[in-house]
């Protein structure tokens, strides 16, 4: 399948680099030409797409989200983390196989539709999400979330479980779904189970991924308890001596930052959600200034409560300027960066993440022939400062199309908002009893 989108404005996220008027040539999964010169041979493509009042660039990338928890949006709103988190655990223990698997593929739905090519997901009964991400056509990164409660005999069993899931599902789906070992944080997993997790993803040689620093009182709790700080405590089991990605980490001292920056760890930042729960505001401008490798993540549909890279990016742009009151705190282009090409680098993907030659055809268009778009003078501003996750129009993963003029084209968009709504009554009952 060869594709010639012509009369296209390209953001490339390649640099600053923005491609007026020109073209970009995607042969079956790859990015075979881009750049303003017309392509020779227009009489050997497949399929030819005018892109005029379009701009196409790079997906957007989720780097840390809970898919299923769709299931929960709007049930546990206006609370703060802990109280949150009591009230959702219980109904989520109540969650099967099946309304994980629709809860999934709503979100799916959504992210495809909002122009998210790739997302990071961790759950439980993942394999249920591996196999709608299967289905589905998008990228992802998965993992099995680890909670060590229960006692040791509970937590080997699922970590058995999340070894086996690992290591059977990294590369499957042509490469799409790649795979991480996930404690959950540390307020939830002993050190003893910590280390365990690490040892095996050391074995399987995947990444670790877990939430830290998301709130003031978890990190006075941990000081409480082991007598340091997150940062500090991960650094001392040695997480931080293999590749880690890091949700949230919005409490950072300076020191703390340095030993991110020292240890390459990523962090991947949730605006929306820590603003929601109360968390707090991360310190996004100090740690791109010291150059630690910052990416943008929804967080789950319950504590957002969407699943709008767009906002997220807008977000990032936005709360900084007024947290510090520096306007150029956070410029337009840095916050795009955040939901695409450094979001790839986040999770370990370097063929996706910008519209290169030789780059994986992960790539969006935006109608820009709208009110609230116009006039075309600066794309990346009108990108963050002015489109929605609804102007997005066409959506391809790994140079096949699954969202046609806002259309789902492989997935069943009717029937899955029909199952999803059948879970969701089933989990009400519970919900009333709470």
């Amino acid at each position: 399948m060869k594709l010639l989108i012509i009369n296209g404005t390209f953001l490339t996220m390649n640099g600053n680099e923005t491609i007026k008027n020109g073209y970009m040539v995607i042969e079956n999964e790859f990015i075979q030409y881009i750049g303003k010169d017309k392509p020779e041979g227009e009489n050997n493509y497949d399929q030819m797409i005018n892109g005029a009042d379009r701009i196409y660039m790079p997906g957007l990338i989720n780097t840390h989200t809970h898919a299923a928890m769709s299931l929960l949006r709007g049930y546990a709103d206006d609370l703060a983390l802990k109280t949150w988190l009591a009230k959702i655990w219980p109904i989520e223990a109540k969650f099967t196989k099946e309304d994980v698997k629709w809860g999934t593929l709503l979100s799916i739905l959504e992210m495809l539709k909002g122009g998210i090519t790739c997302f990071v997901d961790m759950y439980h009964h993942m394999d249920e999400v591996a196999q709608s991400v299967e289905i589905s056509g998008v990228r992802a990164c998965l993992t099995r979330g680890l909670i060590g409660f229960g006692g040791k005999e509970a937590q080997q069993a699922i970590l058995k479980e999340a070894k086996t899931f690992s290591k059977y599902w990294n590369g499957k789906a042509n490469g799409r779904i790649t795979t991480m070992m996930s404690p959950h944080s540390l307020y939830t997993c002993t050190p003893e189970f910590i280390e365990q997790i690490l040892q095996v993803a050391k074995e399987l040689k995947l990444p670790i991924h877990m939430h830290m620093s998301e709130t003031l009182s978890e990190v006075e709790e941990n000081v409480k308890q082991y007598g340091l700080r997150p940062v500090a405590h991960l650094q001392k089991l040695g997480v931080f001596d293999h590749p880690c990605l890091v949700a949230h980490a919005v409490y950072l001292t300076d020191e703390e930052i340095d030993i991110l920056k020292e240890f390459s760890v990523h962090v991947s930042h949730n605006p929306g959600s820590n603003l929601k729960l109360a968390s707090g505001i991360a310190r996004l401008p100090k740690l791109l200034k010291e150059g630690v490798l910052v990416s943008l993540g929804t967080d789950s549909a319950a504590s957002n409560n969407n699943l709008d890279m767009i906002e997220e990016v807008r977000l990032a742009a936005l709360i900084h300027k007024g947290n510090t009151g520096d306007p150029t705190a956070i410029s337009a282009v840095d916050a795009l960066r955040l939901g695409t090409i450094d979001g790839a680098k986040s999770i370990w993907l370097n063929d996706v993440g910008m519209l290169k030659v030789g780059m994986r055809a992960d790539f969006i268009a935006i109608n820009t022939d709208q009110a609230h778009v116009l006039p075309k003078y600066d794309f990346i501003s009108n990108i963050v400062y002015s489109a929605r996750a609804c102007d997005v129009e066409d959506v391809w993963v790994n140079g096949k199309q699954l969202v046609k003029n806002k259309e789902m084209l492989i997935l069943d968009e009717e029937q899955i908002k029909y199952e999803f709504n059948v879970r969701f009554e089933r989990l009400t009952k519970f919900m009333s009893e709470l």
